[in-house]
């Protein structure tokens, strides 16, 4: 389970080992009590079975006593000795691909350098190398858009792709790779930008990519009021509610939006904010506590397909 996306550039972490309670509870805790586009909080299952691993990414320094203190109602004393170190950035990039393996959706497989002999002859490759941005394909979030292009392509063929806060690239990667036509993607994040454009010519696919750098769809590729058939947003649940009616001007009149970077608890206000803008629940997604949500404009809704 994690809380936040990794930021794109961390410079310090916490560990401690302990219990499955107390992981559990400290990541809902220090997932509410920070920035979650600052700050990272995940729990693991160690391979002994018994014990978790708790693990949290800073974009800055965290004032430590304050983050011990906040952790000592849930494991006492053994706050005290939860290790803070600090990372540099090359550090960050060896430990975000180290051990990566690569991630399958339907014909798409997502993978580092070391893992090309792992492509198939029907596959539908994208390599991706991290770099400073967020995005593998190993996230819940990514694999999750991943999944509803699968679904789409099999009922459809979009002529105008957008994917909103592209990170690395992978999701305007696949659908270009799938449809062999432009897709506009951007992000906020310069070094974002650059490692799309980047990975982009490493697939072969820089004549496909239209990238911008800027906030949500305000960019003259992306601001086409009903011009997308398909538009991904993957964020996180505020951003989401807040860009709810520039993402939703941009769509088709038949287009479908996938939202994604949402845990459970964010389901109910995005889709509420999203009926608003005049959208309904086709279908979504779990994977490892994150959901993703495929909107259609209009219509009632039927019964939501998993």
């Amino acid at each position: 389970m994690l809380e936040g996306l990794p930021p794109h550039r961390p410079t310090h972490i916490l560990r401690l080992t302990t219990d499955e309670r107390s992981a559990r509870a400290m990541t809902d805790l220090l997932g509410e009590m920070f920035d979650p586009t600052e700050t990272a909080v995940a729990a693991f299952e160690d391979e002994d079975g018994r014990t978790w691993r708790l693990e949290a990414y800073f974009a800055d320094a965290p004032d430590e006593d304050y983050v011990r203190d906040l952790i000592r109602p849930v494991i006492g004393d053994e706050a005290d000795i939860a290790e803070f170190r600090t990372i540099d950035q090359q550090d960050w990039v060896r430990t975000s691909l180290e051990g990566l393996k690569p991630v399958r959706a339907g014909r798409f497989l997502v993978h580092g350098s070391h893992d090309r002999d792992a492509v198939r002859g029907n596959d539908l490759p994208i390599e991706i190398e991290a770099a400073l941005a967020f995005g593998t394909g190993h996230h819940g979030t990514t694999l999750g858009c991943l999944r509803a292009l699968v679904s789409e392509l099999k009922q459809r063929r979009p002529a105008h792709v957008l994917d909103v806060g592209t990170g690395t690239g992978i999701l305007a990667f696949a659908a270009a790779k799938a449809l062999r036509q432009p897709v506009v993607a951007g992000d906020l994040d310069g070094v974002a930008v650059r490692t799309a454009r980047e990975n982009a010519r490493l697939n072969g696919l820089g004549p496909y990519l239209k990238l911008y750098e800027g906030p949500g769809v305000r960019h003259r590729l992306a601001d086409r009021p009903r011009h997308f058939d398909l538009v991904f947003a993957n964020i996180l649940a505020r951003p989401l509610r807040r860009l709810a009616p520039t993402l939703s001007r941009v769509v088709a009149p038949a287009g479908v939006l996938v939202l994604s970077g949402l845990i459970e608890r964010d389901v109910p206000g995005v889709l509420s904010t999203y009926r608003h803008q005049g959208f309904h629940l086709v279908r979504h997604g779990l994977i490892e506590g994150w959901v993703a949500l495929v909107l259609a404009r209009g219509g009632a809704a039927k019964r939501p397909r998993r």
